[in-house]
Order: C-alpha cells, then sequence, then structure tokens
C-alpha cells in the first residue's frame, strides 16, 4: 500500500537536527559503495576539513567519523578516555547533557563523580580547581558540555582546560562541542585545548542527522588502548581503519557523509567559521529583539553566560497560555520551537542555526505575535 503521508515543509527553529540547504539535502541522492574510491576520498575530504575548522594541527590532531547521533560520539570519548580498571571521570555539569554523561557511565559502569551547578548559568571553574584538589579521587579524565543545548548557557572552556594543565597529575579534558563546533569561535591551538572535542554533523555544521565527530589529540589513541568497553564504539579501532585504507569498520552512513561533504563546502563558501557567527549572531539579536518587544523574559539572565546559538525563555503566567497550544499553533504556521530541557523553570527553547537568516527570525516573531493574540494571551506578556 502506498505512503499516503504528506511531508509539510517547516522552518526549523532548533538546537538540532536543523533546517539544511536544498544542495546539502541534494547531495544525499547519490549512491557510492562504501569501498569505492570516490567515497574513501570524501571521507579523507571531510576529515581534512574539520580539522582545518577547528584550527587543529594534523600533526597533533585527527578526526574520526562515527555512525549515529551526537551522544554516540560522547559515548564513545568517555568509554576511550577513562582506563580499566582503576579509571576515574568527573564530569562538571550545569545541564541536561553533563547529566546524560552521568548516565552513559552509570550504564556502562564507567566510575564517575558528577560536580553540579545551576542550569541558568555557566559553571564556576574556581569551583572545579578546589572540588579537584579537595577530591580524594585522581581523575583520569574530566569532561564538561561546552554550550549546554538545555539553556543556551556558554561555558568557560578554555579556562577549564588551563586549570585542568596546571594539575600535577593532568587529566584528559573531554569537550562536548555540539552546538558549538562551527557556529561559536573555538580552536584547538592552544595547550590548554581540549585532548578531544567531540560534535555532531547536523548542528552548527548544517548537515543532516547520522554522523558524530570525535577529534582528539593522536597521543591520546596510544594511552587509550584497550579502554572501550564497547565493540562498535572503540575509537582507537575505528582510527586504526580510517587511517590504513580509509573506510569504516561497520557500513557507513554513506548519504549522510555525502551531505556532510557538501555542507562543509557550503561553510568554507560562506567565509568559514566567522562569516558563521556573524550571520548567527544577526539571527540572534534579531530574534531576542522581537521577543523583548512582546514582553518576554530570558532564562539565563547574565549576557556574559548566554550563547548566540539558542535562547530559553520563561513561559508567561497568564492562564491562557498553555505551551503545547503554543507549539502547536506555531508549528501550524510553520514555525517549529522546542519545549524547555531545564528541571528548575518552565520555559521554551529557540534556535537560531542552521539555513536561517534575520528575516526568517522575524517572520518567526511575527507568528509568535499573531499566535499569543489567537489564544487571548495579552501583550506585551506579564510574569
Amino acid at each position: 500500500m502506498a505512503n499516503t503521508f504528506t511531508y509539510i515543509e517547516k522552518k526549523l527553529f532548533t538546537p538540532g537536527p536543523l533546517g539544511c540547504s536544498k544542495p546539502v539535502k541534494e547531495a544525499m541522492l547519490f549512491d557510492l559503495g562504501s569501498r569505492d574510491t570516490q567515497f574513501i576520498n570524501v571521507i579523507k575530504e571531510i576529515r581534512q576539513s574539520l580539522l582545518e575548522i577547528t584550527g587543529a594541527s594534523p600533526d597533533e590532531y585527527t578526526a574520526i567519523l562515527l555512525q549515529g547521533s551526537g551522544t554516540y560520539s560522547v559515548e564513545a570519548a568517555l568509554q576511550m578516555c577513562v582506563p580499566r580498571p582503576g579509571g576515574r571521570l568527573l564530569i562538571v555539569s550545569n545541564g541536561a547533557y553533563g547529566k546524560r554523561m552521568k548516565t552513559i557511565c552509570d550504564t556502562a559502569e564507567i566510575p564517575a563523580d558528577l560536580l553540579d551547578f545551576p542550569e541558568d548559568g555557566a559553571f564556576d571553574v574556581k569551583k572545579v580547581e578546589k572540588f579537584i584538589s579537595e577530591s580524594q579521587h585522581v581523575y583520569s579524565a574530566v569532561s564538561a558540555v561546552h554550550l549546554e543545548t538545555s539553556s543556551g548557557v556558554i561555558n568557560p572552556a578554555t579556562e577549564l582546560g588551563k586549570v585542568l594543565m596546571q594539575l600535577q597529575k593532568r587529566p584528559l579534558f573531554i569537550l562536548d562541542g555540539m552546538s558549538s563546533i562551527g557556529g561559536v569561535s573555538f580552536t584547538l591551538d592552544n595547550p590548554a585545548s581540549p585532548d578531544v572535542l567531540v560534535t555532531s554533523a547536523n548542528k552548527c555544521l548544517q548537515s543532516v542527522p547520522g554522523c558524530a565527530i570525535i577529534i582528539a589529540r593522536r597521543a591520546v589513541f596510544e594511552q587509550c588502548k584497550g579502554n572501550c568497553r564497547s565493540l562498535s564504539l572503540d575509537l582507537c579501532s575505528q582510527l586504526d581503519g580510517l587511517d590504513t585504507c580509509g573506510q569504516f569498520r561497520f557500513t557507513p552512513p554513506t548519504h549522510c557523509l555525502l551531505a556532510l561533504h557538501r555542507a562543509l563546502g557550503e561553510l568554507k563558501s560562506e567565509g568559514g567559521v566567522s562569516a558563521r557567527v556573524k550571520r548567527y549572531r544577526e539571527n540572534c539579536q534579531t530574534l531576542q529583539h522581537g521577543m523583548e518587544q512582546l514582553g518576554f523574559q530570558k532564562l539565563v539572565k547574565l549576557p556574559e553566560h548566554e550563547s548566540h546559538i539558542i535562547t530559553s525563555y520563561l513561559c508567561p503566567k497568564h492562564p491562557n497560555f498553555a505551551f503545547d497550544t503554543f507549539y502547536s499553533r506555531l508549528s501550524n504556521k510553520g514555525q517549529v520551537i522546542y519545549p524547555g530541557k531545564v528541571t528548575n523553570a518552565d520555559s521554551f527553547r529557540i534556535g537560531n542555526i542552521g539555513d536561517l537568516h534575520p528575516k526568517d527570525l522575524q517572520h518567526l516573531v511575527s507568528c509568535i505575535k499573531a499566535v499569543l493574540t489567537d489564544m487571548g494571551v495579552p501583550l506585551p506578556v506579564r510574569y
């Protein structure tokens, strides 16, 4: 029986998956064999481009591609960097994705401690330093989220790296750069840079889901062989395959990688990361100005703690406001936002990354205004 479902094109104001350009989607129309020379060259060029984007020296760092979502890259990195037995991880957390690292460790029986900070602000590096210095444990690795997508908070990753460098026994530094790489000015060009940086194709790189990305110092792989508790997530074995024959160990997401290859070309054509950061900042300023005019309050109060990638807004207290209704009516107008993901506030999130431009954010704000009027919520909204 034929599929009668009708797909409706909508604008995605989400933290990912996000809207891709037509050429990126068209790149997936080609079928290439996973062992084909042309496809092996695609993988090689993707890996090279990722090092260029992050400012990583090819003599010191390498890029690994892995099937799956961003969480696959996080779990693979945690599995690799914590020895068995005797290893221990410290997770610096201020949101849902830091807590997810703890869940990963608990599931894989990786010893880990969670140092938790409030969700509506950046973590305090001095408190992290104090915690480590007073701990009875020696940590093999420390992990953190660069941009906590659940709130929009950006954390002081470089400062944390400097603290870890000063420790007598320096732990490996794992950074979740899921929502920052490609959209935030951040490079791997100094000694305090993360040893392992993980991200995903379907965030600021503006490609489709299905490919996880790990950029790590080559020296890490030499000291971490045999640590992984999983066959398919073993990054050391994956790197061996990529370096030896340019191929994945198991069936690669060929169409997703073709899309990523095209997306990386678009990033370069746009003017590189600096140009994309400029566009995202303009998008964010357009959104925040419009939402302020409508009376909305942001979850993150300190400007130095908020990113230009995604903004969390507190839900109005008016009895006519219900987020599910608000979401549905916006979706019916072709505008898709995200529900909140913090535990201490009733909120929702609006992203401004992907194939979006200031005019798209202007239209979204006008749709929000129309939906609130239809819901009988007075403007400007009140708290």
